[in-house]
């Protein structure tokens, strides 16, 4: 049986890492439908027989009746296969959900909040979906399988996550997975995959958090043995550039060295400043300065260019300021507070070289 494996679509979302550039979450979203165009496209022109979405398919808070249409559209469109949706944490199978409401296409089977099973000729589907917005988890070790059969389990789910946790997302151990054949899993956005548990990834990235190509996989089973494939189908990438300024003097020439960088015209980009600053930063300001939409965050992790522990020991004012603040530097844990205490001295020092 050949089969495709995606999850975590998220259609509709509103794509929030987005907001510095105008517009952009709106051509994100259209890319969204393109990118499931072509999955169903690929499984059209490849007579795939299943296929399996592992939760999140939409923004349950965000998604129009519009969008419901667009998607089960393209499901009329390939009616020979079946198609198996176990809904997760972002639409939950929910009274006035649009699983619940909506007149889906007769190839489309949607699973509820207790683990189901669905025959076909030599594969038992096993399925389950989120009832509510969290879910405690389900007890898996005692579904009995077939083992003259194919055996594949479909769900949303947090692998191998603390059970203490205080938001749960149906945590699920390793080793109560091991007895299936292949393992269709959602919630984790980076593909993750050692043959028979898969996560396949989001098939559009949504941040920096989730860095790298993103697409689907392709599988077939037979006879319990499994062959999988991964699919980037994305066109753009979030990437992360380290980049050094500790040659440059100014906010001006920061901005022109920026601007002038390489970049992908597909990709977006979040640029981590480090090294020593010759100057003060703000980050705000520089974000608003950059002409480059391909640029969607900066991050400050430059140090200031001084010597701290020579100067602490001078007698004099400045050594008195620097001294202070390194002490309770001390006492902290926190990066965000030690670079607030750090960016205090050079504001300090600053100020004191210019009275």
């Amino acid at each position: 049986m050949k089969f495709v494996h995606i999850a975590d679509m998220h259609f509709d979302s509103p794509f929030t890492s987005l907001g510095r550039i105008e517009g952009l979450s709106d051509i994100r979203r259209l890319e969204q439908r393109k990118i499931f165009k072509k999955i169903i496209e690929y499984i059209q022109e490849n007579n795939i027989e299943c296929l399996f979405i592992s939760g999140d398919l939409y923004e349950n808070d965000y998604v129009k009746q519009s969008t419901i249409e667009y998607i089960n559209n393209l499901f009329k469109t390939i009616p020979n296969t079946k198609i198996f949706i176990a809904p997760g944490n972002h639409d939950p199978y929910l009274i006035n959900s649009y699983y619940m409401k909506f007149n889906w296409n007769n190839n489309v089977y949607i699973f509820k909040y207790d683990i189901e099973k669905i025959e076909l000729d030599d594969v038992n589907i096993y399925g389950y979906g989120f009832s509510s917005f969290y879910s405690e988890g389900i007890k898996i070790n005692e579904i009995k399988i077939d083992n003259q059969k194919n055996n594949i389990l479909i769900m949303h789910a947090d692998l191998d996550a603390s059970k203490e946790a205080k938001e749960l997302y149906n945590p699920v151990e390793t080793r109560d997975l091991l007895k299936f054949d292949y393992v269709a899993l959602g919630h984790i956005h980076k593909p993750k995959y050692d043959n028979r548990i898969v996560y396949p990834g989001s098939p559009i990235s949504f941040g920096f958090d989730e860095l790298g190509a993103h697409g689907f996989i392709s599988g077939e089973i037979k006879n319990r043995e499994i062959n999988i494939e991964f699919i980037p189908i994305d066109e753009r990438e979030f990437k992360e550039i380290n980049y050094d300024i500790s040659a440059i003097n100014s906010k001006e020439e920061l901005i022109e060295k920026l601007q002038e960088l390489k970049l992908n015209k597909n990709d977006f980009y979040k640029i981590i400043l480090n090294g020593k600053r010759n100057f003060e930063i703000n980050i705000l300001e520089i974000n608003k300065l950059i002409q480059n939409n391909n640029i969607l965050k900066l991050k400050d992790k430059t140090k200031i260019n001084y010597e701290l522990e020579k100067i602490k020991n001078e007698n004099s004012l400045r050594g008195i300021y620097v001294d202070l603040i390194l002490e309770k530097i001390k006492e902290l844990n926190n990066e965000e507070e030690i670079n607030k205490y750090l960016r205090a001295i050079e504001i300090g020092l600053d100020s004191l070289e210019n009275t």
